[in-house]
Protein backbone atom coordinates (compact mmCIF):
# COMPACT_ATOMS: atom_id res chain seq x y z
CA UNK A 1 0.00 0.00 0.00
CA UNK A 2 1.41 3.50 -0.75
CA UNK A 3 2.02 5.82 2.28
CA UNK A 4 2.38 9.62 1.08
CA UNK A 5 3.80 11.76 3.97
CA UNK A 6 5.07 15.27 4.82
CA UNK A 7 8.36 15.54 6.37
CA UNK A 8 8.24 18.71 8.96
CA UNK A 9 11.41 20.37 8.75
CA UNK A 10 12.74 20.89 12.53
CA UNK A 11 15.36 22.80 11.52
CA UNK A 12 13.69 25.50 9.68
CA UNK A 13 10.29 26.16 11.61
CA UNK A 14 9.98 26.33 15.18
CA UNK A 15 7.54 23.91 17.04
CA UNK A 16 4.33 26.11 16.98
CA UNK A 17 4.30 26.55 13.49
CA UNK A 18 5.48 23.48 12.52
CA UNK A 19 3.10 21.68 14.56
CA UNK A 20 0.29 23.88 12.64
CA UNK A 21 1.78 23.02 9.31
CA UNK A 22 1.74 19.37 10.14
CA UNK A 23 -2.23 19.63 11.31
CA UNK A 24 -2.74 21.16 7.65
CA UNK A 25 -0.75 18.19 6.59
CA UNK A 26 -3.14 15.57 7.83
CA UNK A 27 -6.39 18.18 6.80
CA UNK A 28 -5.07 18.04 3.24
CA UNK A 29 -4.41 14.07 3.00
CA UNK A 30 -0.93 13.33 3.71
CA UNK A 31 -0.59 9.70 5.09
CA UNK A 32 2.32 10.41 7.62
CA UNK A 33 4.15 13.28 9.45
CA UNK A 34 7.92 12.61 9.93
CA UNK A 35 10.17 14.82 11.85
CA UNK A 36 14.06 15.41 11.67
CA UNK A 37 15.72 15.36 14.75
CA UNK A 38 18.80 17.92 15.54
CA UNK A 39 20.25 20.20 18.15
CA UNK A 40 22.00 22.33 15.39
CA UNK A 41 20.29 22.95 12.29
CA UNK A 42 21.98 23.32 8.88
CA UNK A 43 22.17 26.85 9.29
CA UNK A 44 22.38 29.51 11.90
CA UNK A 45 20.00 32.45 10.26
CA UNK A 46 16.53 31.67 10.90
CA UNK A 47 17.42 28.10 12.22
CA UNK A 48 15.60 26.26 14.79
CA UNK A 49 16.09 22.71 16.50
CA UNK A 50 13.05 21.81 18.41
CA UNK A 51 13.61 18.31 20.73
CA UNK A 52 11.88 15.67 18.17
CA UNK A 53 10.31 13.81 20.82
CA UNK A 54 8.47 16.49 22.64
CA UNK A 55 7.38 17.42 19.32
CA UNK A 56 5.88 14.52 18.41
CA UNK A 57 3.52 13.76 21.65
CA UNK A 58 2.19 17.28 20.88
CA UNK A 59 1.74 16.40 17.21
CA UNK A 60 -0.41 13.15 18.45
CA UNK A 61 -2.66 15.24 20.75
CA UNK A 62 -3.40 17.31 17.42
CA UNK A 63 -3.81 14.74 15.12
CA UNK A 64 -5.91 11.97 14.95
CA UNK A 65 -4.83 8.99 12.13
CA UNK A 66 -1.79 10.06 10.54
CA UNK A 67 1.40 7.94 11.29
CA UNK A 68 4.01 9.94 13.19
CA UNK A 69 7.74 9.93 13.46
CA UNK A 70 11.38 10.15 13.01
CA UNK A 71 13.39 10.43 10.48
CA UNK A 72 15.68 10.12 11.84
CA UNK A 73 17.01 9.90 15.50
CA UNK A 74 20.83 8.91 16.22
CA UNK A 75 20.36 6.71 19.37
CA UNK A 76 23.88 6.64 19.72
CA UNK A 77 25.52 9.71 21.73
CA UNK A 78 23.41 11.95 22.76
CA UNK A 79 20.65 9.57 23.07
CA UNK A 80 21.92 6.46 25.19
CA UNK A 81 19.27 4.08 23.23
CA UNK A 82 17.23 3.00 26.57
CA UNK A 83 16.17 6.23 26.42
CA UNK A 84 15.02 6.09 23.28
CA UNK A 85 13.03 2.91 23.46
CA UNK A 86 11.76 4.53 27.01
CA UNK A 87 10.57 7.76 24.63
CA UNK A 88 9.02 6.45 21.57
CA UNK A 89 7.27 3.51 23.92
CA UNK A 90 5.13 6.14 25.61
CA UNK A 91 4.66 8.07 22.29
CA UNK A 92 3.03 4.74 20.80
CA UNK A 93 1.16 3.95 23.97
CA UNK A 94 -0.84 7.56 23.38
CA UNK A 95 -1.18 7.10 19.81
CA UNK A 96 -1.62 3.16 19.50
CA UNK A 97 -0.74 1.77 15.68
CA UNK A 98 0.08 4.78 14.43
CA UNK A 99 4.35 5.58 15.78
CA UNK A 100 7.32 4.76 13.83
CA UNK A 101 10.78 5.22 14.80
CA UNK A 102 13.28 6.10 11.92
CA UNK A 103 17.44 5.76 13.31
CA UNK A 104 20.69 6.42 11.62
CA UNK A 105 24.39 6.58 12.92
CA UNK A 106 24.30 10.36 13.33
CA UNK A 107 26.46 13.74 12.16
CA UNK A 108 29.08 15.50 13.99
CA UNK A 109 26.70 18.35 13.79
CA UNK A 110 24.35 17.59 16.26
CA UNK A 111 26.36 14.93 18.67
CA UNK A 112 30.06 17.06 18.95
CA UNK A 113 28.87 20.48 20.31
CA UNK A 114 26.85 18.48 23.23
CA UNK A 115 29.08 15.98 24.30
CA UNK A 116 32.69 17.66 23.14
CA UNK A 117 33.99 14.17 21.85
CA UNK A 118 36.02 13.04 18.70
CA UNK A 119 33.38 12.38 15.51
CA UNK A 120 34.47 8.72 14.81
CA UNK A 121 35.11 7.49 11.67
CA UNK A 122 32.01 5.48 10.18
CA UNK A 123 32.68 1.70 11.25
CA UNK A 124 32.11 3.18 14.41
CA UNK A 125 28.82 4.58 14.13
CA UNK A 126 27.64 1.58 12.15
CA UNK A 127 28.56 -0.71 14.81
CA UNK A 128 27.31 1.82 17.59
CA UNK A 129 24.15 1.43 15.59
CA UNK A 130 23.93 -1.72 15.49
CA UNK A 131 24.15 -2.29 19.37
CA UNK A 132 21.50 0.41 19.74
CA UNK A 133 18.58 -1.50 17.69
CA UNK A 134 19.27 -4.64 18.92
CA UNK A 135 19.16 -3.11 22.80
CA UNK A 136 16.01 -1.08 21.96
CA UNK A 137 14.24 -3.35 20.44
CA UNK A 138 14.76 -6.21 23.18
CA UNK A 139 13.66 -3.38 25.78
CA UNK A 140 10.27 -3.30 23.67
CA UNK A 141 9.95 -7.07 24.00
CA UNK A 142 11.36 -8.17 27.51
CA UNK A 143 11.72 -7.49 30.58
CA UNK A 144 14.84 -6.57 32.91
CA UNK A 145 17.25 -6.52 30.12
CA UNK A 146 21.14 -6.96 31.12
CA UNK A 147 22.94 -5.68 28.42
CA UNK A 148 26.52 -5.98 27.92
CA UNK A 149 27.99 -4.78 24.80
CA UNK A 150 30.89 -2.68 23.78
CA UNK A 151 29.03 0.83 23.21
CA UNK A 152 25.93 0.44 25.61
CA UNK A 153 25.24 -1.62 29.03
CA UNK A 154 21.85 -2.28 30.91
CA UNK A 155 21.45 -3.97 33.88
CA UNK A 156 17.87 -5.15 34.78
CA UNK A 157 16.25 -2.35 32.93
CA UNK A 158 12.65 -2.35 32.33
CA UNK A 159 10.48 -0.10 30.04
CA UNK A 160 7.09 -0.02 32.28
CA UNK A 161 5.08 1.06 29.56
CA UNK A 162 4.78 -0.42 26.24
CA UNK A 163 2.50 -0.60 23.51
CA UNK A 164 0.47 -3.34 22.42
CA UNK A 165 0.94 -2.62 18.71
CA UNK A 166 5.04 -2.35 18.22
CA UNK A 167 6.42 0.65 17.32
CA UNK A 168 7.75 0.28 13.64
CA UNK A 169 11.88 0.78 13.09
CA UNK A 170 13.11 1.71 10.40
CA UNK A 171 17.04 2.32 9.34
CA UNK A 172 17.88 5.19 8.02
CA UNK A 173 20.79 3.67 4.57
CA UNK A 174 22.79 5.50 2.49
CA UNK A 175 25.28 2.63 1.43
CA UNK A 176 24.73 -1.51 1.56
CA UNK A 177 26.05 -1.74 4.79
CA UNK A 178 22.82 -0.16 6.70
CA UNK A 179 20.50 -1.23 3.94
CA UNK A 180 21.39 -5.03 4.80
CA UNK A 181 20.76 -4.08 8.22
CA UNK A 182 17.49 -2.83 7.73
CA UNK A 183 16.19 -5.71 5.61
CA UNK A 184 17.75 -8.19 8.78
CA UNK A 185 16.25 -6.51 11.44
CA UNK A 186 13.71 -3.75 11.10
CA UNK A 187 9.85 -2.85 9.25
CA UNK A 188 11.77 -0.16 7.23
CA UNK A 189 14.36 1.18 5.10
CA UNK A 190 14.57 5.09 4.94
CA UNK A 191 17.23 6.92 2.05
CA UNK A 192 16.58 10.10 0.51
CA UNK A 193 16.07 11.28 -3.25
CA UNK A 194 18.39 13.00 -5.60
CA UNK A 195 21.52 10.85 -5.74
CA UNK A 196 21.93 9.09 -8.55
CA UNK A 197 19.28 6.01 -9.59
CA UNK A 198 22.06 3.81 -9.71
CA UNK A 199 22.55 4.10 -5.67
CA UNK A 200 18.71 2.91 -5.36
CA UNK A 201 18.71 0.11 -8.03
CA UNK A 202 21.85 -1.12 -7.75
CA UNK A 203 22.85 -0.72 -4.30
CA UNK A 204 20.52 0.10 -1.26
CA UNK A 205 17.21 -1.86 -2.64
CA UNK A 206 19.21 -5.25 -3.53
CA UNK A 207 20.68 -4.67 0.10
CA UNK A 208 17.13 -4.73 1.98
CA UNK A 209 16.58 -7.91 0.11
CA UNK A 210 19.84 -9.34 0.90
CA UNK A 211 19.50 -8.32 4.62
CA UNK A 212 15.94 -9.81 4.54
CA UNK A 213 16.57 -13.36 2.72
CA UNK A 214 19.79 -13.65 5.27
CA UNK A 215 17.02 -13.36 7.81
CA UNK A 216 14.40 -15.75 6.43
CA UNK A 217 12.85 -12.80 6.12
CA UNK A 218 10.27 -11.78 3.43
CA UNK A 219 12.32 -8.38 1.70
CA UNK A 220 9.04 -7.31 0.31
CA UNK A 221 7.17 -6.83 3.74
CA UNK A 222 10.08 -4.53 4.80
CA UNK A 223 9.00 -0.66 4.06
CA UNK A 224 11.17 1.37 1.32
CA UNK A 225 10.94 4.61 2.63
CA UNK A 226 12.22 7.62 0.49
CA UNK A 227 12.73 11.41 1.57
CA UNK A 228 11.74 13.03 -1.71
CA UNK A 229 12.86 16.42 -1.88
CA UNK A 230 10.50 18.45 -3.85
CA UNK A 231 10.11 22.18 -4.50
CA UNK A 232 6.58 22.53 -6.23
CA UNK A 233 4.67 25.32 -6.67
CA UNK A 234 2.53 27.13 -9.42
CA UNK A 235 5.17 29.61 -10.54
CA UNK A 236 8.46 28.12 -11.21
CA UNK A 237 10.43 30.70 -10.55
CA UNK A 238 9.23 30.77 -6.89
CA UNK A 239 9.71 26.82 -7.12
CA UNK A 240 13.78 27.31 -7.87
CA UNK A 241 14.15 30.21 -5.60
CA UNK A 242 12.88 28.05 -2.33
CA UNK A 243 15.82 26.03 -2.61
CA UNK A 244 18.42 28.73 -2.27
CA UNK A 245 17.48 27.95 1.45
CA UNK A 246 18.85 24.21 1.36
CA UNK A 247 21.49 24.40 -0.17
CA UNK A 248 23.67 22.92 1.95
CA UNK A 249 22.12 19.51 0.63
CA UNK A 250 23.99 20.18 -2.55
CA UNK A 251 27.35 20.19 -0.27
CA UNK A 252 29.69 16.92 -0.15
CA UNK A 253 28.92 14.33 1.75
CA UNK A 254 31.93 14.19 3.40
CA UNK A 255 31.92 17.88 4.11
CA UNK A 256 28.43 17.85 5.36
CA UNK A 257 29.48 15.01 8.06
CA UNK A 258 32.12 16.42 9.41
CA UNK A 259 30.99 19.94 10.49
CA UNK A 260 29.61 21.17 13.79
CA UNK A 261 29.01 24.77 13.12
CA UNK A 262 26.06 25.66 11.56
CA UNK A 263 27.61 29.37 10.62
CA UNK A 264 30.31 26.83 8.67
CA UNK A 265 27.79 25.24 6.94
CA UNK A 266 25.35 28.83 6.41
CA UNK A 267 28.80 30.05 5.02
CA UNK A 268 29.62 27.08 2.13
CA UNK A 269 26.01 26.97 1.09
CA UNK A 270 26.09 30.20 0.32
CA UNK A 271 29.08 30.09 -1.97
CA UNK A 272 27.01 27.87 -4.27
CA UNK A 273 25.36 29.11 -7.40
CA UNK A 274 21.57 28.69 -7.15
CA UNK A 275 21.83 25.70 -9.72
CA UNK A 276 23.53 23.91 -8.07
CA UNK A 277 21.39 24.27 -5.10
CA UNK A 278 18.62 23.18 -6.47
CA UNK A 279 20.32 20.22 -7.70
CA UNK A 280 18.88 17.75 -4.96
CA UNK A 281 14.98 18.78 -5.38
CA UNK A 282 12.54 18.09 -7.95
CA UNK A 283 11.47 21.77 -9.02
CA UNK A 284 8.44 21.66 -11.03
CA UNK A 285 5.08 24.00 -11.68
CA UNK A 286 3.18 21.33 -13.37
CA UNK A 287 1.30 18.39 -11.80
CA UNK A 288 1.70 16.04 -14.70
CA UNK A 289 5.25 17.21 -15.08
CA UNK A 290 6.01 16.53 -11.39
CA UNK A 291 4.44 12.67 -11.77
CA UNK A 292 6.87 11.87 -14.13
CA UNK A 293 9.82 13.40 -11.47
CA UNK A 294 8.12 10.71 -9.00
CA UNK A 295 7.68 7.40 -11.29
CA UNK A 296 11.32 6.18 -11.59
CA UNK A 297 11.06 6.15 -7.31
CA UNK A 298 7.80 4.45 -7.49
CA UNK A 299 8.63 1.91 -10.14
CA UNK A 300 11.94 0.74 -8.25
CA UNK A 301 9.23 -0.03 -5.52
CA UNK A 302 9.59 3.21 -3.07
CA UNK A 303 6.20 2.62 -1.43
CA UNK A 304 6.12 4.99 1.19
CA UNK A 305 6.75 8.68 -0.05
CA UNK A 306 7.75 11.48 2.14
CA UNK A 307 7.75 15.04 0.94
CA UNK A 308 10.36 17.68 1.75
CA UNK A 309 9.01 21.10 0.55
CA UNK A 310 12.15 23.84 1.27
CA UNK A 311 9.88 27.05 0.91
CA UNK A 312 8.88 29.34 3.82
CA UNK A 313 5.01 28.66 3.17
CA UNK A 314 4.90 25.88 4.00
CA UNK A 315 0.42 26.00 3.75
CA UNK A 316 0.66 27.36 0.68
CA UNK A 317 2.61 23.81 -0.66
CA UNK A 318 0.26 21.56 1.34
CA UNK A 319 -2.70 22.40 0.28
CA UNK A 320 -1.25 22.55 -3.48
CA UNK A 321 0.28 19.42 -3.19
CA UNK A 322 -2.48 17.96 -1.70
CA UNK A 323 -4.63 19.01 -4.38
CA UNK A 324 -2.79 18.53 -7.46
CA UNK A 325 -0.20 16.02 -6.78
CA UNK A 326 -1.32 13.49 -4.23
CA UNK A 327 -4.58 11.95 -5.93
CA UNK A 328 -2.83 11.76 -8.99
CA UNK A 329 -0.63 9.31 -7.19
CA UNK A 330 -2.89 7.49 -5.91
CA UNK A 331 -5.14 7.27 -9.11
CA UNK A 332 -2.16 5.59 -10.75
CA UNK A 333 -0.18 3.67 -7.89
CA UNK A 334 -2.13 3.55 -4.72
Amino acid sequence: MLTLGYKASAEQFGPRELLDFAVEAERAGFDSVVVSDHFQPWRHTGGHAPFSFAWLAALGERTERVILGTSVVAPTFRYQPAIVAQAMATIACLNPGRVLLGVGTGESLNEVPVLDIAWPESPERFARLKEAIELIQRLWREDFVTYQGTYYRTRNATVYDRPETPVRLFVAAGGPAAARLAGRVADGMICTSGKGMELYRETLLPAVAEGAAKAGRDGAAVQKMIEMKVSYDHERTRALEDTRVWAALALPGEVKMGIEDPRELERLAAELPLEQAAGRWLVSDDPDEHLEQLRPYLELGFDHLVFHAPGPDQVRFIRAYGRDVLPRLRERWG
